[in-house]
């Protein structure tokens, strides 16, 4: 008996911006359900990460 390999459908291709805040809303949902301690400082210090790649992100693509 021979199987078929079936491909994965891809979506439509996302932007770097649009995975970064995806990933961000996560961590804030996330963030939402911790209790105070060393994990959500960890979380709260990556959602700043986050932030602050977006930011660079805008400066360098508008610097042509």
């Amino acid at each position: 008996m021979q199987r078929t390999i079936q491909k994965r459908k891809r979506s439509e291709p996302h932007t770097f911006e649009q995975r970064l805040e995806e990933h961000r809303v996560r961590l804030e949902s996330l963030l939402a359900r911790l209790p105070r301690g060393a994990e959500r400082e960890q979380i709260v210090a990556r959602i700043e990460q986050l932030r602050t790649a977006v930011e660079l992100n805008a400066m360098l693509s508008t610097t042509g």
